[in-house]
């Protein structure tokens, strides 16, 4: 029931969905055709999720294969940060979570909203705008280019957020001391002085700051960068150019937690 609810919901028209039950069956099915995403919930019969992954990663080499943890299970903060260094999202069933798989999978296979049936189209807008976990919330972008500080800011403020800025990693620093019901923080890595990774290690020594959410953004993708972000303290990680719609699920998801 579950697999046909998750088909239902993520395919018709433009998406074909292959579904399996087992993580043998899946490195089968993997090994035979080309896929652009991947929903694996943790619980199966022959493996863990985690072994699953880390199989299709190395073993099968599709590093780059997009995969959205789908689960119930209530994760301590060790599977939980495992998660992060190894899938793209982590979506928790709850009320809300068939919307939000829904919008994870249309951002991972570029589906563009427009062309989606009426009634898929209808439930992302929804989600979008009326979509409780942002409006209101506080973020904190940390970047010394004004330029980026500017784009970020104009787009967040139009999901309703509030925004604050610092232009280097100290000010960021002494900006959350001085704010202390900042929600969530856009820390770009790649700043003189006191860089990203300092920063992140600075803010996750004061103990009132040590689950904050921190979503970490680099430069450019290269590798052992999202282990090297997860490894100073970020939350998750994104590489620019930002885009901004995987911005806005990474943030929905880490406010909702």
């Amino acid at each position: 029931m579950q697999q046909q609810s998750i088909a239902e919901l993520i395919g018709t028209g433009d998406v074909e969905t292959t579904t399996v039950s087992t993580g043998a069956d899946a490195l089968d099915a993997l090994q035979r055709e080309a896929f652009d995403c991947m929903v694996l919930d943790l619980g199966l019969p022959d493996m863990t999720g985690f072994q699953l992954i880390t199989r299709v990663k190395g073993e099968i080499g599709l590093r780059k294969l997009p995969i959205i943890v789908y689960t119930g299970k209530q994760l301590n903060k060790r599977e939980e940060a495992e998660l992060r260094r190894m899938a793209e999202s982590v979506v928790i069933k709850d009320a809300q979570s068939p919307e939000r798989l829904l919008d994870e999978t249309a951002l991972f296979l570029h589906r563009v909203t427009e062309r989606l049936p009426e009634p898929k189209r209808r439930i992302l807008e929804n989600l979008h705008r009326t979509d409780p976990m942002l409006t209101g919330r506080k973020v904190l972008v940390v970047d010394d280019d004004v330029r980026n500080i500017f784009a970020l800011t104009t787009f967040l403020e139009r999901s309703d957020m509030k925004v604050i800025y610092a232009e280097s990693g100290r000010e960021g620093v002494a900006r959350l001391q001085d704010t202390p019901d900042i929600d969530v923080v856009l820390m770009d890595v790649m700043m003189p002085e006191m860089d990203g990774y300092e920063t992140m290690r600075t803010i996750r020594e004061m103990p009132r700051f040590r689950s904050l959410p921190i979503v970490a953004v680099t430069a450019k993708a290269m590798k052992g960068d999202r282990e090297k972000c997860i490894e100073a303290g970020a939350s998750d990680y994104i590489a620019k150019p930002v885009d901004m719609d995987q911005l806005l699920s990474l943030l929905r998801v880490w406010l909702y937690r």
